[in-house]
Protein backbone atom coordinates (compact mmCIF):
# COMPACT_ATOMS: atom_id res chain seq x y z
CA UNK A 1 0.00 0.00 0.00
CA UNK A 2 1.89 3.37 -0.82
CA UNK A 3 0.42 5.47 2.26
CA UNK A 4 0.38 2.18 4.57
CA UNK A 5 3.64 3.64 6.16
CA UNK A 6 3.98 0.42 9.14
CA UNK A 7 2.45 -1.73 7.29
CA UNK A 8 -0.47 -2.24 9.44
CA UNK A 9 -3.13 -2.29 6.80
CA UNK A 10 -2.46 -6.72 6.70
CA UNK A 11 -1.90 -6.47 10.39
CA UNK A 12 -3.75 -9.49 11.53
CA UNK A 13 -4.64 -7.84 14.67
CA UNK A 14 -6.13 -5.10 13.09
CA UNK A 15 -8.52 -7.01 10.56
CA UNK A 16 -9.69 -8.92 13.74
CA UNK A 17 -10.17 -5.81 15.40
CA UNK A 18 -12.11 -4.22 12.45
CA UNK A 19 -13.83 -7.77 12.01
CA UNK A 20 -14.89 -8.15 15.59
CA UNK A 21 -16.12 -4.57 15.32
CA UNK A 22 -18.98 -5.13 12.21
CA UNK A 23 -20.09 -8.10 14.44
CA UNK A 24 -20.85 -6.33 17.08
CA UNK A 25 -21.63 -2.70 16.06
CA UNK A 26 -22.42 -3.23 12.27
CA UNK A 27 -21.25 -1.45 9.21
CA UNK A 28 -22.07 2.19 9.89
CA UNK A 29 -23.45 4.34 12.56
CA UNK A 30 -26.31 5.83 10.69
CA UNK A 31 -26.19 8.78 12.71
CA UNK A 32 -23.80 11.64 13.45
CA UNK A 33 -21.83 11.63 16.90
CA UNK A 34 -23.90 14.11 18.18
CA UNK A 35 -27.62 12.81 17.91
CA UNK A 36 -27.14 8.57 18.24
CA UNK A 37 -24.12 7.88 16.00
CA UNK A 38 -21.93 7.50 19.25
CA UNK A 39 -20.60 4.29 20.12
CA UNK A 40 -17.45 2.40 22.97
CA UNK A 41 -15.01 2.69 20.41
CA UNK A 42 -15.19 6.41 19.98
CA UNK A 43 -14.34 7.20 23.85
CA UNK A 44 -11.69 4.66 23.52
CA UNK A 45 -10.34 5.52 20.30
CA UNK A 46 -10.39 9.36 21.30
CA UNK A 47 -8.43 8.33 24.83
CA UNK A 48 -6.02 6.04 23.25
CA UNK A 49 -5.44 9.57 21.07
CA UNK A 50 -4.79 11.47 24.11
CA UNK A 51 -2.74 9.17 25.64
CA UNK A 52 -0.27 9.32 22.31
CA UNK A 53 -0.70 12.81 21.32
CA UNK A 54 -0.31 13.86 25.00
CA UNK A 55 -3.37 15.95 24.78
CA UNK A 56 -6.31 15.09 27.07
CA UNK A 57 -9.45 15.83 25.12
CA UNK A 58 -10.10 14.23 21.87
CA UNK A 59 -12.77 14.59 19.13
CA UNK A 60 -13.21 12.36 16.22
CA UNK A 61 -14.34 13.00 12.54
CA UNK A 62 -14.72 11.19 9.55
CA UNK A 63 -12.12 12.87 7.71
CA UNK A 64 -8.83 15.81 7.71
CA UNK A 65 -11.43 18.04 5.62
CA UNK A 66 -13.97 18.15 7.90
CA UNK A 67 -11.66 18.06 11.27
CA UNK A 68 -10.02 20.99 10.10
CA UNK A 69 -13.44 22.66 9.09
CA UNK A 70 -14.85 22.22 12.19
CA UNK A 71 -11.46 23.68 13.72
CA UNK A 72 -11.60 26.93 12.14
CA UNK A 73 -15.12 27.18 12.21
CA UNK A 74 -15.22 26.46 16.37
CA UNK A 75 -12.26 28.91 17.15
CA UNK A 76 -13.33 31.65 14.71
CA UNK A 77 -17.62 31.79 15.31
CA UNK A 78 -18.42 29.53 18.06
CA UNK A 79 -20.71 26.59 16.67
CA UNK A 80 -23.24 27.36 19.98
CA UNK A 81 -23.77 30.14 21.77
CA UNK A 82 -22.43 30.17 25.25
CA UNK A 83 -24.37 31.93 28.26
CA UNK A 84 -22.87 34.89 29.07
CA UNK A 85 -20.46 35.73 26.13
CA UNK A 86 -19.90 37.98 23.51
CA UNK A 87 -17.74 37.44 20.61
CA UNK A 88 -16.43 40.95 19.56
CA UNK A 89 -13.04 39.85 18.52
CA UNK A 90 -11.32 39.64 15.31
CA UNK A 91 -9.67 36.35 14.15
CA UNK A 92 -5.98 36.72 12.88
CA UNK A 93 -4.88 33.16 10.94
CA UNK A 94 -1.20 32.61 9.81
CA UNK A 95 -0.93 29.93 7.31
CA UNK A 96 2.32 28.34 6.19
CA UNK A 97 2.06 29.15 2.31
CA UNK A 98 2.61 25.12 1.54
CA UNK A 99 0.01 24.05 3.42
CA UNK A 100 -2.25 21.27 2.67
CA UNK A 101 -5.43 21.94 0.69
CA UNK A 102 -7.02 20.85 3.82
CA UNK A 103 -5.91 23.41 5.98
CA UNK A 104 -6.42 25.86 2.56
CA UNK A 105 -9.34 25.35 2.03
CA UNK A 106 -10.58 25.74 5.58
CA UNK A 107 -8.52 29.09 5.93
CA UNK A 108 -9.64 30.71 2.77
CA UNK A 109 -13.05 30.03 3.54
CA UNK A 110 -12.97 31.07 7.32
CA UNK A 111 -14.87 34.11 6.89
CA UNK A 112 -18.09 32.40 5.57
CA UNK A 113 -18.52 29.19 7.25
CA UNK A 114 -22.13 29.00 9.24
CA UNK A 115 -20.98 30.49 12.55
CA UNK A 116 -20.37 33.64 10.77
CA UNK A 117 -23.08 33.62 8.10
CA UNK A 118 -25.82 32.91 11.03
CA UNK A 119 -24.22 34.07 14.06
CA UNK A 120 -22.61 37.40 12.66
CA UNK A 121 -19.38 37.14 14.95
CA UNK A 122 -16.30 39.52 13.92
CA UNK A 123 -14.66 39.04 10.67
CA UNK A 124 -11.48 36.61 10.18
CA UNK A 125 -8.06 37.99 8.58
CA UNK A 126 -6.16 35.40 6.69
CA UNK A 127 -2.41 36.09 6.07
CA UNK A 128 0.42 33.66 4.51
CA UNK A 129 4.25 33.48 5.81
CA UNK A 130 6.51 32.09 4.28
CA UNK A 131 7.23 28.31 4.19
CA UNK A 132 9.00 27.38 7.39
CA UNK A 133 10.40 30.46 7.86
CA UNK A 134 9.65 31.46 11.56
CA UNK A 135 11.07 34.92 11.24
CA UNK A 136 8.67 35.75 8.86
CA UNK A 137 6.09 34.59 10.76
CA UNK A 138 7.44 36.71 13.79
CA UNK A 139 7.34 39.59 11.04
CA UNK A 140 3.52 39.17 9.61
CA UNK A 141 2.47 38.80 13.25
CA UNK A 142 4.00 42.07 14.65
CA UNK A 143 2.76 43.80 11.02
CA UNK A 144 -0.98 42.31 10.83
CA UNK A 145 -2.20 41.22 14.24
CA UNK A 146 -4.08 43.86 16.16
CA UNK A 147 -4.98 44.17 20.00
CA UNK A 148 -6.85 42.21 20.89
CA UNK A 149 -6.75 40.12 17.98
CA UNK A 150 -7.75 36.24 18.82
CA UNK A 151 -4.29 34.42 16.74
CA UNK A 152 -4.41 31.11 15.56
CA UNK A 153 -1.33 29.68 13.54
CA UNK A 154 -1.75 26.41 11.55
CA UNK A 155 1.11 24.27 9.85
CA UNK A 156 1.41 20.99 8.48
CA UNK A 157 4.30 19.17 10.99
CA UNK A 158 5.38 16.90 7.76
CA UNK A 159 4.29 18.64 4.32
CA UNK A 160 3.15 15.97 2.08
CA UNK A 161 4.96 17.54 -0.75
CA UNK A 162 8.62 18.82 0.48
CA UNK A 163 9.00 16.13 2.82
CA UNK A 164 9.95 18.82 5.62
CA UNK A 165 9.46 19.33 9.01
CA UNK A 166 7.75 22.37 10.59
CA UNK A 167 10.39 24.43 12.61
CA UNK A 168 7.85 24.19 15.93
CA UNK A 169 10.37 25.42 18.75
CA UNK A 170 10.93 28.21 16.65
CA UNK A 171 6.96 28.63 16.04
CA UNK A 172 6.44 28.37 19.58
CA UNK A 173 9.21 30.96 20.37
CA UNK A 174 7.64 33.37 18.13
CA UNK A 175 3.80 32.99 19.77
CA UNK A 176 5.08 32.70 22.91
CA UNK A 177 5.01 36.94 22.95
CA UNK A 178 1.12 36.50 21.98
CA UNK A 179 0.04 34.99 24.88
CA UNK A 180 -3.12 33.19 24.01
CA UNK A 181 -2.77 31.97 20.24
CA UNK A 182 -3.43 28.64 19.19
CA UNK A 183 -0.50 26.82 17.20
CA UNK A 184 -2.33 23.76 15.32
CA UNK A 185 -0.37 20.75 13.85
CA UNK A 186 -1.58 18.69 10.83
CA UNK A 187 0.20 15.68 11.46
CA UNK A 188 -1.30 13.80 8.37
CA UNK A 189 2.45 12.47 7.39
CA UNK A 190 4.06 12.90 10.94
CA UNK A 191 1.80 10.52 13.25
CA UNK A 192 4.06 7.16 13.05
CA UNK A 193 6.75 8.11 11.06
CA UNK A 194 8.31 11.16 13.16
CA UNK A 195 9.83 10.82 16.61
CA UNK A 196 11.38 8.25 18.02
CA UNK A 197 8.27 5.87 18.74
CA UNK A 198 6.55 7.57 16.06
CA UNK A 199 4.31 10.66 18.22
CA UNK A 200 4.96 13.26 15.61
CA UNK A 201 6.34 16.65 15.78
CA UNK A 202 6.86 17.52 19.57
CA UNK A 203 8.31 14.14 20.17
CA UNK A 204 10.92 14.64 17.19
CA UNK A 205 11.70 17.99 19.00
CA UNK A 206 12.07 16.33 22.25
CA UNK A 207 9.22 18.21 23.60
CA UNK A 208 5.56 17.93 25.01
CA UNK A 209 2.83 20.00 24.25
CA UNK A 210 3.22 21.01 28.10
CA UNK A 211 6.40 23.05 26.70
CA UNK A 212 4.01 25.39 24.59
CA UNK A 213 1.46 25.47 27.56
CA UNK A 214 3.65 26.76 29.66
CA UNK A 215 4.49 29.59 27.27
CA UNK A 216 1.05 30.64 27.00
CA UNK A 217 0.49 28.79 23.66
CA UNK A 218 -2.70 26.21 22.95
CA UNK A 219 -1.13 23.19 20.87
CA UNK A 220 -3.73 21.96 18.84
CA UNK A 221 -2.79 18.30 17.32
CA UNK A 222 -5.15 16.80 14.51
CA UNK A 223 -3.98 13.22 14.39
CA UNK A 224 -5.41 11.36 10.52
CA UNK A 225 -5.27 7.69 10.47
CA UNK A 226 -5.08 6.99 6.52
CA UNK A 227 -1.42 7.05 6.54
CA UNK A 228 -0.04 5.17 9.57
CA UNK A 229 -3.41 3.84 11.53
CA UNK A 230 -4.54 1.39 8.51
CA UNK A 231 -8.20 3.16 8.80
CA UNK A 232 -9.99 6.72 7.50
CA UNK A 233 -11.10 9.17 9.65
CA UNK A 234 -8.75 12.27 11.59
CA UNK A 235 -9.34 13.88 15.07
CA UNK A 236 -8.35 16.94 16.98
CA UNK A 237 -6.35 16.85 20.01
CA UNK A 238 -6.57 19.56 22.79
CA UNK A 239 -5.43 20.15 26.28
CA UNK A 240 -8.55 23.09 26.41
CA UNK A 241 -11.83 21.39 27.95
CA UNK A 242 -14.38 23.80 26.87
CA UNK A 243 -12.91 23.47 22.65
CA UNK A 244 -14.50 19.82 22.48
CA UNK A 245 -18.27 20.68 22.70
CA UNK A 246 -17.65 23.28 20.09
CA UNK A 247 -16.34 20.79 18.04
CA UNK A 248 -18.86 18.63 18.95
CA UNK A 249 -21.57 20.40 17.61
CA UNK A 250 -19.68 22.28 14.73
CA UNK A 251 -21.73 22.01 10.85
CA UNK A 252 -19.15 19.42 9.94
CA UNK A 253 -19.88 16.72 13.38
CA UNK A 254 -23.59 17.43 13.31
CA UNK A 255 -24.13 17.37 9.47
CA UNK A 256 -21.91 14.11 8.43
CA UNK A 257 -22.09 10.28 9.91
CA UNK A 258 -20.06 9.37 12.83
CA UNK A 259 -16.51 7.36 12.02
CA UNK A 260 -17.98 3.78 11.59
CA UNK A 261 -17.00 0.88 14.14
CA UNK A 262 -14.73 -1.29 11.84
CA UNK A 263 -12.82 1.98 10.86
CA UNK A 264 -12.84 3.61 14.71
CA UNK A 265 -11.19 -0.51 15.54
CA UNK A 266 -8.62 -0.78 12.94
CA UNK A 267 -7.63 2.63 14.06
CA UNK A 268 -7.45 2.05 17.61
CA UNK A 269 -5.69 -1.44 17.35
CA UNK A 270 -3.26 0.38 15.11
CA UNK A 271 -2.66 2.95 17.61
CA UNK A 272 -1.55 0.14 19.91
CA UNK A 273 0.30 -1.79 17.22
CA UNK A 274 2.48 1.03 17.38
CA UNK A 275 3.13 1.29 20.84
CA UNK A 276 3.79 -2.29 21.38
CA UNK A 277 5.86 -2.52 18.58
CA UNK A 278 8.64 0.40 18.55
CA UNK A 279 10.38 -1.91 16.07
CA UNK A 280 8.05 -0.73 13.08
CA UNK A 281 8.86 2.59 13.56
CA UNK A 282 12.39 2.49 14.01
CA UNK A 283 12.14 0.12 10.51
CA UNK A 284 10.59 2.99 8.80
CA UNK A 285 13.20 5.09 9.50
CA UNK A 286 16.13 2.94 9.16
CA UNK A 287 14.06 2.67 5.63
CA UNK A 288 14.05 6.29 5.01
CA UNK A 289 18.04 6.60 5.79
CA UNK A 290 19.07 3.98 3.54
CA UNK A 291 16.75 5.59 0.58
CA UNK A 292 17.71 8.95 0.94
CA UNK A 293 21.45 7.83 1.07
CA UNK A 294 20.82 5.50 -2.08
CA UNK A 295 19.16 8.28 -3.86
CA UNK A 296 22.11 10.69 -3.68
CA UNK A 297 24.95 8.20 -4.50
CA UNK A 298 23.16 7.95 -7.80
CA UNK A 299 22.65 11.50 -8.26
CA UNK A 300 19.16 12.15 -7.70
CA UNK A 301 18.09 15.75 -5.58
CA UNK A 302 15.72 14.41 -2.51
CA UNK A 303 14.36 17.14 -0.70
CA UNK A 304 13.33 16.78 2.97
CA UNK A 305 14.36 14.61 5.51
CA UNK A 306 11.32 12.70 5.93
CA UNK A 307 9.53 8.86 4.96
CA UNK A 308 8.34 11.64 2.29
CA UNK A 309 11.06 11.64 -0.65
CA UNK A 310 10.15 14.12 -3.43
CA UNK A 311 12.70 13.51 -5.95
CA UNK A 312 12.84 16.82 -8.45
CA UNK A 313 13.33 16.24 -11.82
CA UNK A 314 15.53 18.33 -14.11
CA UNK A 315 13.53 20.42 -16.80
CA UNK A 316 14.43 18.36 -19.58
CA UNK A 317 12.77 15.18 -18.06
CA UNK A 318 8.99 14.61 -18.36
CA UNK A 319 7.55 13.29 -14.57
CA UNK A 320 4.93 11.42 -15.87
CA UNK A 321 7.02 10.23 -18.55
CA UNK A 322 9.48 9.03 -16.58
CA UNK A 323 7.07 7.60 -14.07
CA UNK A 324 5.08 5.71 -17.14
CA UNK A 325 8.50 4.45 -18.54
CA UNK A 326 9.82 3.34 -14.63
CA UNK A 327 6.65 1.10 -14.41
CA UNK A 328 6.51 -0.02 -17.97
CA UNK A 329 10.35 -0.70 -18.00
CA UNK A 330 11.40 -1.49 -14.64
CA UNK A 331 7.95 -3.15 -13.09
CA UNK A 332 8.36 0.23 -10.61
CA UNK A 333 5.54 2.26 -9.88
CA UNK A 334 6.10 5.84 -7.77
CA UNK A 335 3.73 9.16 -8.52
CA UNK A 336 4.02 12.08 -10.70
CA UNK A 337 3.54 15.33 -9.35
CA UNK A 338 4.03 18.73 -10.43
CA UNK A 339 4.10 21.32 -7.61
CA UNK A 340 4.94 24.92 -7.84
CA UNK A 341 6.98 25.05 -11.20
CA UNK A 342 8.95 22.09 -9.39
CA UNK A 343 8.18 18.76 -10.92
CA UNK A 344 9.22 15.57 -8.81
CA UNK A 345 9.13 12.05 -8.34
CA UNK A 346 7.10 11.59 -5.33
CA UNK A 347 8.16 8.21 -3.09
CA UNK A 348 7.00 7.52 0.14
CA UNK A 349 8.97 4.61 2.32
CA UNK A 350 7.15 2.28 4.28
CA UNK A 351 8.40 -0.19 7.15
CA UNK A 352 7.68 -3.12 5.26
CA UNK A 353 10.07 -2.22 2.05
CA UNK A 354 13.45 -4.19 2.35
CA UNK A 355 16.54 -2.99 1.19
CA UNK A 356 16.41 -4.82 -1.79
CA UNK A 357 13.28 -3.64 -2.84
CA UNK A 358 15.04 0.01 -2.32
CA UNK A 359 17.68 -0.82 -4.49
CA UNK A 360 15.51 -1.98 -7.40
CA UNK A 361 13.75 1.22 -7.17
CA UNK A 362 16.93 3.38 -7.49
CA UNK A 363 18.67 0.96 -10.17
CA UNK A 364 15.38 1.16 -11.72
CA UNK A 365 15.40 5.72 -11.27
CA UNK A 366 18.85 4.84 -12.82
CA UNK A 367 18.29 3.15 -15.77
CA UNK A 368 15.08 5.44 -16.69
CA UNK A 369 16.76 8.54 -16.34
CA UNK A 370 19.55 7.54 -18.71
CA UNK A 371 17.72 5.93 -21.21
CA UNK A 372 15.35 9.10 -21.21
CA UNK A 373 18.49 11.56 -21.57
CA UNK A 374 20.16 9.67 -24.52
CA UNK A 375 16.47 10.33 -26.34
CA UNK A 376 16.88 13.85 -25.52
CA UNK A 377 17.89 15.88 -28.64
CA UNK A 378 21.14 17.47 -28.09
CA UNK A 379 21.31 21.35 -29.17
CA UNK A 380 23.88 23.19 -30.76
CA UNK A 381 24.53 26.73 -30.49
CA UNK A 382 25.60 29.00 -33.25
Amino acid sequence: MYHDVLGLVQNPQVQQAAIDAIVNYGTSNSSCSVLSGRIPLHRDLENEISAFKHLPHTQLFINAWMAMQALVDAFCHLAIPVPGFQHTRETLIMTDVLNHGCIISAVVNSNTRSGKVFGHSPRVRVKAYRHCDPEDLARKLKRYARPGDRIMVVSDAVFSMDGDIAPLPEMIDVLQHYEGSVLVMDEAHASGSIGASGRGIYEHFGILPQHAIERGVVPIIMTTFSKFAASAGAAISTHVEEFKPLLNVSPTSIGTISLSAPLAAAALESIRQVQQHPDLVERLQANTRYLRARLDRAGFTAIGETNVVPVLMPPELNPKEFGRRLLEDQGVWISAIWFIAKPRMRITVNATHSQEEMDRLVDGMVATREAMLRAVPLTVSA
